[in-house]
Order: structure tokens, then C-alpha cells, then sequence
């Protein structure tokens, strides 16, 4: 596995950066990916269309967060055995992976398309978009294994300190993505439809190109095919994954609350939530990015029993994120509407996409703050905590500010955007608790070890 980058030694500051700027690069990349087939429904497809693309991709979101949060605990136990020099382990857990994500695939695939008119009833889609919304949530359905191993294969070569590759693969989709929207929607006015067969092609293409690239440069020499089963392997990265999946699964189902709360205020809110929505995702970048570098870097550092070396890197990541997020939040704050009307040339759209962001904002600054501690948590395997202040942000703060402000007379998406960066201060309380008590608690093993 000559690809990896060793992160227990040099400049700190240097092998983050040169580790997250691929990373950064690759979730712009995936957020223009995911933006693209609103912004063209937007401009050539349908006012319903808008609705039905924000909400099924909502769906989709909370399927694929929930597959690359548990694909996290490969990611870490990679990290891991680098560290730890332990290099037999590293074919079998890949192999283990494989199978198991495969069956995974096939489950995931045949609950989407089958479930797909209940789940946009549950949602509340308008009654104008809800056929369209599942059409989109079945054809994306249909293509769901691509989306499985398109999200699997990143987050291996993150793992192994790689994050080239993941940007080559996220670029190679993000090309036919807009390209076949264009197509599809723009020239053929295939509306929905046409967004959701762009989106699975470009999964498509981006895979069997990915695997053409990994097998000709034999860059898994540690991993054969015999590999591909389910072994102890499996037990050991779900574990470490399955509390973040489920996390992912419970936050981001409070985040299809709120969509379901807003579609009930209307067409022109439920438009105006979802553009907001495509802008948050670009606001999430850097916090995004810091809490993947940060998961590889603490994982080798731990490994190799260099703990002060994986403080300093949170505390990097801490800054460095929340420096550039202040900028991102006046900009969010002060020209929300230019960021909307990117989207659609629509007012009604625009301003309800620029109320939503007025109270979002704040949001850009803080989450750095706390992704940095829960990557500094996820590379120490300490996946319950972070599984449990995910839940409380969501179940104690979000979800209910979230509904209070949604039933009030002439209700305001500022105060109900307002809610996550209120969450989020909570969820770093709890961080802070949580680290004073882990690092006490060692100190003291430790010191009892000595006296041994």
C-alpha cells in the first residue's frame, strides 16, 4: 500500500493540509454535483420539479450519509492499522468490506424503489410534486449499488492516506453529471426524470472508471479477490461504524422533519428550503473536510501512540476551519439572495431561500469547531459518544425549535434556520465535557499504571 501518507511525523499544519485540500476539493465537487440537477430543473424543468429534486435528494442525502458514516469505521480501522504497522490486516478488511456492502447495495435498492410513494407522502411533498418526487427517489433507487461503491472506494483510499484519488473519481462524476443533465433536461425536457438518470450515470461512469484505474496501477497490492468475504473484519469496522450510521440515520431524519415541516407551509417555502439547502451544503465544506482529515490523522497518530501530536491537529483544525467560516457566514448573512438567485430566477424562491440563511449562518463558524472535535473522537474509535451528541443535538434542540417555529402565525424560516447553529453550540458543550473526561480518566489509568 505504497499510497498512503504517513501522518505520525513532519509539519502538522503541512500533512493536514495536503491531506484535506484533495478532500475539500472533492466535496465542492460533490456539492456541485448534488447542486446541478436543481439548479438545471430550475432554469429548464418545472416550479414542481424544484420541490420534487429538494425533497428526493433529501432522501437520498439521508441514505448516503447514513452508508458513508458506517464505511467511516474502514476508513479508521485503515488508519489504524497503519499506524500500528499491522499491514496483513489491511487486504481482509477491504475484502470484508466488499461483501459486505454489497448486500448492503441490494437491500438499500429493492427498499427505495418499493417504499419510494409512502416515503414522499410521509414527507409532505406538495400535492403538485409528488409523483415527480417518486420518480426521482426510484430511479435513483434502481442505480443505488453505483452510489454504495462510488461512496465505499473514497472513503478506502482516505483510509490509507489517499485523498487524490477520491477527488479524480468525484471530478470524473461531477463532469457527466452536468453534462447529462444538460442533456436530459436542458435539450430533451426530461424534467426529474431526467436529474435522476444524470446523477445515477455519473455514479456509474465514475466507478467502473475507478476500478479500471486501481487495477491497472495495482494500487490495493495488499488485497485480492479471495479477500471478499465476510470475516472478523466486518465485526471490527462495524462496530466502529455502526453508531455513526446510526447517528447519520437519526440526525439527518430530523433534518427530513424539518423538510416536512416546511413543505407544509408551502410551494414557495418548500422551493425556497431547498435552494437554501444546496447553499448549506457548500456552507458544510470546510467543517466537512476537517472532520475527514481529522478521523485519518488521529487514527495513525493513535495508533502509533502519539496522542499530543493528535491534540495539536484538532486544534489546528479548529482555527484554520473557523477562520474561514467567519467569512462564509457574512456572506451567507448579507448576500443570501445572490446565492439563491443562482438557483432560481424566481423572488418568491429567492426570498424565502435568503430568510432560511439569515439564521443558518452562524452554523459555518461553530460546526468547524465542533467537526473538529468529533474527527479527533472518531480517530480514538470512540463512536458512541459522537453517535449520542448527534441525537441530543437533534432530538433535544433542532427538531424541536425547529417545529416550535414552524407552527407560529406567518411563520419565519429565519428563526426555524436559526435551530442548527443553536444544536450545534449545545453539541459542543457536550464535546468539551465529554474531552476533559476522556483525557482525566486516561491520565489517571495511566498514573495508575505507573504506581504498577
Amino acid at each position: 500500500m505504497e499510497n498512503k501518507q504517513d501522518f505520525t511525523q513532519g509539519s502538522i499544519f503541512g500533512k493536514m493540509v495536503q491531506f484535506m485540500v484533495p478532500i475539500l476539493g472533492a466535496l465542492i465537487l460533490q456539492a456541485m454535483y448534488g447542486a446541478v440537477d436543481l439548479l438545471i430543473v430550475g432554469r429548464f424543468g418545472t416550479n414542481a420539479g424544484i420541490s420534487a429534486v429538494s425533497t428526493g435528494s433529501s432522501i437520498m442525502n439521508l441514505v448516503t450519509f447514513v452508508l458513508s458514516a458506517l464505511a467511516t469505521g474502514v476508513t479508521i480501522l485503515l488508519g489504524r492499522y497503519l499506524g500500528e504497522k499491522r499491514q496483513d490486516k489491511i487486504g481482509k478488511l477491504i475484502g470484508g468490506a466488499v461483501a459486505f456492502f454489497l448486500i448492503f447495495a441490494a437491500v438499500l435498492t429493492a427498499a427505495l424503489i418499493l417504499f419510494a410513494r409512502p416515503i414522499a407522502i410521509l414527507m409532505q411533498a406538495p400535492a403538485e410534486a409528488v409523483d415527480l418526487t417518486v420518480q426521482y427517489i426510484r430511479i435513483c433507487g434502481a442505480g443505488f449499488l453505483f452510489v454504495v461503491f462510488y461512496n465505499l472506494i473514497s472513503c478506502i483510499f482516505r483510509g490509507l492516506g489517499n485523498s487524490r484519488l477520491p477527488l479524480l473519481f468525484v471530478a470524473i462524476a461531477c463532469v457527466v453529471n452536468i453534462v447529462g443533465d444538460l442533456l436530459l433536461v436542458a435539450v430533451f425536457h426530461m424534467n426529474v426524470a431526467g436529474a435522476a438518470i444524470a446523477t445515477i450515470a455519473a455514479q456509474a461512469v465514475s466507478v467502473v472508471l475507478s476500478i479500471v484505474i486501481i487495477l491497472r496501477s495495482k494500487l490495493l497490492t495488499g488485497f485480492s479477490v479471495k479477500d471478499v468475504r465476510f470475516g472478523k473484519e466486518v465485526g471490527a469496522f462495524v462496530k466502529v461504524g455502526f453508531p455513526l450510521a446510526l447517528q447519520e440515520l437519526l440526525t439527518n431524519a430530523s433534518f427530513l422533519a424539518l423538510c416536512a415541516f416546511i413543505n407544509r407551509l408551502g410551494l414557495d417555502a418548500s422551493n425556497g428550503y431547498g435552494i437554501a439547502q444546496k447553499i448549506q451544503s457548500f456552507v458544510m465544506l470546510i467543517p466537512g473536510s476537517i472532520m475527514q482529515c481529522m478521523a485519518s490523522f488521529v487514527a495513525q497518530n493513535v495508533g502509533a501512540g502519539k496522542e499530543e501530536r493528535a491534540k495539536k491537529g484538532m486544534l489546528y483544525g479548529m482555527a484554520v476551519g473557523a477562520g474561514i467560516g467567519v467569512v462564509i457566514a457574512v456572506l451567507a448573512f448579507f448576500k443570501g439572495d445572490m446565492l439563491a438567485s443562482v438557483f432560481s430566477d424566481n423572488e418568491r424562491d429567492i426570498a424565502r431561500a435568503f430568510e432560511y440563511l439569515r439564521g443558518f449562518a452562524l452554523e459555518a463558524i461553530i460546526t468547524c469547531i465542533l467537526f473538529s472535535f468529533l474527527g479527533y473522537f472518531n480517530g480514538h474509535s470512540k463512536s458512541m459518544f459522537v453517535m449520542l451528541q448527534g441525537l441530543a443535538q437533534s432530538f433535544l434542540i433542532r427538531l424541536p425549535m425547529s417545529y416550535v417555529m414552524s407552527i407560529q402565525p406567518d411563520a419565519s424560516l429565519t428563526w426555524i434556520g436559526l435551530a442548527a447553529p443553536t444544536a450545534t453550540i449545545f453539541g459542543i458543550i457536550l464535546c468539551l465535557i465529554y474531552y476533559w473526561y476522556m483525557n482525566t480518566h486516561e491520565l489517571k489509568m495511566h498514573g495508575e499504571a505507573a504506581n504498577d
